[in-house]
C-alpha cells in the first residue's frame, strides 16, 4: 500500500456515480422486472471504461473502477452467493426515527428516486450460504486491468472493494443458522474468495465494513452497548480469519456511520469501537472526518496511535452535501489529522464514504462529484506544500 512518500496522495471510498441508464437498469432489476443481462453487462464495462479516465482527470491518485459493474456496494453479491431466497425490510434508524417529520421527509424523498434501495427487498438466508464461483469477480477484476492497460498512468495504485461479513449479516436476514457465530463464519468464507481475488490481481483491497459503527443505530438500536461491541469484535475476527491468506499491507479498512444525510445523533462514538478496530490485520484505516458529526474524532489518533505499519485515510470531502468543500479547508482537514498522526507520510485524503452506494442512493449531482474531488486535489498540493516542506 503505497504511502505519501512526497505529497499527499488523494484516494476515495469506492463508489462513484454511475451513468443514468446503468443506473436505470439496476432499479429496475433490483425491482423484480426483467432486464437483459447482457444490456446490463455492457452498460458495466462501458462504464468503467469512462470512470477510471475521468478519477485521472479530477486527480485521484489511488482510484477504483468506481463500483460500476455493481449495484450496490454489498448487495452485488446476492448474484455470487447460495442459500438465499425471500426478502425483508431493514429495521428503521434509531436517528430518523427520533424526528417524525424528518421521517416524513426522508420516505418521500427516497420512495421518488430511481435506485437500488439498500433499505428494502432485501433477501434472507434460507439455507446454507456458499460462494458459487469465481468467474464473476475474476471477470471484473480482468475488465479492470484491461480498462487500466488502456490507462497507464491513470492512479499511482488502484484498489478494489468487498464488503465486510458483518453487513452482510446484519442486511441479509438469517433464517437458517442457529447462531450469529455460524452464519458469520460461513459468511466469511464466502467473502475470502472476493478478498483473496483482488489482491491476487494486483490491486488493494478495501474491506466495507460500515456496520461496525453503523449498526449500533439499526440491528442494536435496542440493546445496550456491550452487545454491540461484542459484535463488532466478532466480525473483526472474522475478517480476519477471512484475510489469512492477505498480506496485511494490501488492505484497508472502511468503517462509517451509514452514507445518509440524516440527524447522527445516535451514532456510537468512534472512541467506543476504535481499540477493537485495531485488532484487524490491516494496513490502514478509511474513516470520516469531514462530516459534522464525526469531524473532531481524529484527535483519538494521538492516544490510540496507528501501528507503525499502518496508514490512516482521512475523510476530508463529505458525500453527502451538494457544497463543494475550499482548497483550504481541504488543506486544514488534511494538515490536521497530519499533525494527530505525526507523519505525514501515513495520512492519505479521502472522502467520507462513497458517493453512489446503491445504484441511485446517492445525493449529489454528477458535475458536483467532481468538483468536490478536485477541490480534494487542490487541498492535498496546498497541504503537501506545507507538511513536505525542506
Amino acid at each position: 500500500m503505497r504511502r505519501s512518500t512526497e505529497r499527499i496522495l488523494t484516494t476515495h471510498t469506492g463508489s462513484l456515480p454511475r451513468p443514468k441508464d446503468l443506473t436505470r437498469l439496476y432499479a429496475l432489476r433490483a425491482r423484480g422486472e426483467t432486464v437483459d443481462p447482457a444490456e446490463v453487462a455492457r452498460a458495466g464495462l462501458d462504464a468503467v471504461q469512462w470512470i477510471v479516465p475521468k478519477q485521472r482527470e479530477v486527480g485521484i491518485d489511488v482510484g477504483n473502477n468506481g463500483e460500476q459493474q455493481r449495484d450496490s456496494f454489498f448487495l452485488y453479491l446476492k448474484e455470487r452467493l447460495s442459500g438465499l431466497g425471500g426478502s425483508w425490510e431493514r429495521p428503521s434508524r434509531a436517528d430518523v426515527d427520533r424526528y417524525p417529520e424528518f421521517k416524513r421527509i426522508w420516505n418521500e424523498q427516497y420512495a421518488a428516486k430511481t435506485q437500488v434501495s439498500a433499505l428494502s427487498r432485501l433477501p434472507k438466508a434460507i439455507d446454507a450460504v456458499d460462494y458459487v464461483g469465481d468467474a464473476a469477480i475474476e471477470a471484473e477484476c480482468r475488465h479492470f486491468e484491461t480498462v487500466l492497460a488502456h490507462n497507464p498512468d491513470a492512479f499511482v495504485e488502484p484498489f478494489m472493494s468487498a464488503p465486510s461479513p458483518g453487513i452482510l449479516a446484519t442486511a441479509i436476514k438469517n433464517e437458517h443458522y442457529d447462531t450469529e457465530a455460524a452464519y458469520l463464519a460461513a459468511l466469511g468464507a464466502a467473502v475470502r474468495h472476493e478478498y483473496e481475488a483482488i489482491v491476487r490481481h494486483g490491486f488493494v483491497l478495501q474491506v466495507d465494513a460500515p456496520d461496525l459503527a453503523l449498526e449500533r443505530h439499526i440491528t442494536f438500536k435496542d440493546k445496550p452497548l456491550p452487545v454491540f461491541l461484542d459484535f463488532v469484535a466478532q466480525v473483526v475476527a472474522t475478517i480476519n480469519d477471512a484475510l489469512a491468506n492477505v498480506p496485511r499491507d494490501r488492505v484497508r479498512l472502511h468503517v462509517c456511520w451509514g452514507n445518509s444525510e440524516s440527524p447522527h445523533d445516535r451514532d456510537v462514538p468512534l472512541g467506543e469501537i476504535l481499540p477493537i478496530l485495531q485488532r484487524a490485520e490491516v494496513g490502514g484505516f478509511v474513516l470520516p472526518f469531514a462530516n459534522p458529526r464525526h469531524a473532531h474524532e481524529y484527535k483519538l489518533f494521538a492516544e490510540l496511535p496507528l501501528a507503525d505499519d499502518q496508514v490512516l485515510v482521512a475523510g476530508v470531502i463529505d458525500t453527502l452535501t451538494n457544497f463543494v468543500e475550499h482548497p483550504e479547508v481541504v488543506a486544514d482537514r488534511i494538515e490536521n489529522v497530519a499533525r494527530t498522526v505525526g507523519d505525514p507520510t501515513r495520512v492519505l485524503a479521502g472522502t467520507d464514504c462513497g458517493f453512489d452506494t446503491s445504484a441511485g442512493w446517492g445525493r449529489v449531482a454528477e458535475d458536483v462529484v467532481w468538483a468536490k474531488l478536485t477541490s480534494l486535489r487542490d487541498g492535498a498540493r496546498i497541504a503537501s506544500e506545507r507538511l513536505f516542506k525542506p
